[in-house]
């Protein structure tokens, strides 16, 4: 049997929850009888509350899970100058020891430094100035590459702007909005 190469494009959590909220709600309104009832409040909001629970990331979704399969990349202002971030605002940092289009963090690394994941051809926003392609990371996965250098999360960073990975070790930095590192 021949399998489709296409990728499947998982819903997001949005549309997800919006349909579940909406069967919760439906479900609510009627009863066994057939006959409709509104809803009480508490009703609809426990619906929508229990839905936005199963909805939530769990704690091990990383930052790297949070870029979608065709990756945008974004400028950001930050204490630093003109930054590129995911499309959620997450830093994208270089890594000093690597060469173009050649991740040598694997390991323990990629614990702390997860590759910025990358399918297809990443898209540049307004104000990157760029070049933007994919590289496989040492596990295997295919990861963004900015100006040819391939491109990391920093597990530390706990917020869309968190910059806290710069000058760790004297070998991560933040990627200007040219592409450049920012070795400050």
């Amino acid at each position: 049997m021949a399998h489709a190469s296409a990728s499947i494009r998982r819903p997001s959590r949005l549309a997800i929850a919006g349909t579940g909220l909406s069967v919760m709600l439906l479900l609510a309104a009627c009863t066994d009888a057939g006959t409709s009832v509104a809803p009480s409040e508490s009703t609809a909001a426990s619906a929508a509350e229990s839905m936005a629970e199963s909805m939530a990331p769990s704690a091990e979704e990383s930052a790297a899970e949070s870029m979608a399969a065709d990756a945008s990349v974004l400028v950001a202002s930050s204490d630093l100058g003109e930054i590129l971030t995911d499309a959620e605002g997450n830093t994208i940092y270089y890594f000093a020891n690597d060469s173009e289009d050649t991740s040598t963090c694997a390991g323990d690394c990629l614990a702390n430094w997860p590759p910025v994941p990358a399918e297809g051809s990443p898209t540049a926003g307004d104000g990157v100035d760029a070049t933007l392609g994919t590289a496989e990371a040492t596990d295997g996965t295919t990861m963004l590459t900015v100006n040819g250098f391939p491109a990391y999360y920093f597990s530390g960073d706990g917020a869309a702007g968190d910059t806290n990975g710069q000058g760790v070790g004297g070998v991560w930095f933040v990627f200007g909005a040219d592409g450049e590192p920012i070795e400050e």
